[in-house]
């Protein structure tokens, strides 16, 4: 019986102390990364989605749903993001949505030196399903009797709250195949209340830094490391690897987005993932496996999670402008 309450409120002890969700795939989800990430890219419009699959062999999967689209504009740039997370034998789920602003700064006139600055605003709301709990009321001495009253009083199974983050990164751009970038972001600056009762539970700042790089080995190999490092309250996470790029036959300077991609990464004290990608033109598919190497392997038999993400990068063409020429009327 107490295997089945510790069951049903263990994400309990995981969310309730703030910890945020997180992405193997961090790269390839920008504007959950940094809000200064908005309009990084080349074209007009990018369009992006995530999913992630997690803990499928300990107990109820945990999944994640993120979507989200940003415009490069002349000013400022701008986006949207929004995350359906459910975890646990509770459907505990976490449902944001966040508007996002950035503008770029040029520190040189050849764009070589940028500095980008982005906020983002939005709503967090979070609800849990108090029926899907077990308790000791509802055992007759006998057998577990689900029908019996579980006498216990929930205030409330739900909470909505104003969330507000921002960001700053730092890029050095020598050519498409050559560039770093370092940044640094901070969520839940407002520290939300996400208690459930009338104990004020501040949500803890989240911390972000994150460094990238892309260095060209020759005309057909790029090295991509990137580290990125999360801290909230008193957790931790420590995300290095790196990923390699092979372009394809055929690809060139104009049209790098015909690649394979193949990376190794490490989550410290908790997993190794492995991660395979492609890009053919506008397109980015990008899948990634977490090998489990924490203390719940005995339970995982070190199958952590999957994930997987899409990436499409618009361009809008003008149309030529076609200058008619009036025939004189002599001819």
């Amino acid at each position: 019986m107490n295997r089945l309450i510790l069951l049903g409120f263990l994400f309990i002890t995981v969310y309730v102390n703030s910890q945020d969700i997180h992405w193997s795939q961090f790269n390839d989800n920008p504007l959950f990364q940094n809000p200064a990430n908005v309009g990084g890219f080349q074209g007009d419009f990018r369009f992006i989605g995530n999913f992630r699959d997690q803990w499928r062999n300990v107990s109820v999967p945990f999944q994640t749903f993120n979507v989200s689209i940003d415009r490069k504009a002349k000013n400022f740039n701008y986006g949207f993001y929004a995350f359906h997370d459910q975890a646990g034998d509770g459907k505990f789920k976490t449902i944001e949505m966040m508007g996002v602003v950035s503008k770029n700064f040029k520190i040189t006139s050849d764009s070589t030196h940028v500095l980008s600055a982005g906020i983002n605003i939005g709503m967090n709301h979070r609800q849990v399903n108090t029926d899907a709990f077990y308790f000791d009321s509802q055992y007759n001495g006998y057998i577990f009797n689900p029908l019996l009253p579980t006498n216990e009083l929930f205030q409330t199974d739900r909470k909505t709250n104003l969330n507000l983050g921002t960001g700053l990164i730092y890029s050095y751009n020598l050519t498409k195949r050559h560039y770093a970038k370092i940044g640094l972001s901070a969520f839940n600056l407002n520290r939300p209340n996400q208690g459930f009762y009338q104990d004020v539970i501040k949500r803890d700042i989240r911390w972000n830094l994150q460094i990238k790089y892309c260095q060209a080995l020759n005309l057909h190999w790029d090295i991509l490391p990137a580290l990125q490092f999360s801290k909230q309250g008193q957790y931790n996470e420590l995300m290095i690897g790196s990923s390699i790029r092979y372009y394809l036959p055929g690809s060139n300077e104009n049209y790098i987005h015909k690649a394979l991609l193949a990376g190794v990464w490490s989550r410290a004290k908790d997993a190794q993932i492995l991660s395979f990608g492609c890009e053919y033109k506008d397109w980015f598919v990008g899948l990634s496996y977490d090998i489990n190497t924490s203390k719940l392997v005995p339970a995982s038999k070190a199958r952590g999670g999957f994930e997987i993400a899409v990436r499409y990068i618009m361009y809008r063409f003008k149309p030529k402008r076609i200058d008619h020429r009036v025939c004189p009327d002599f001819i």
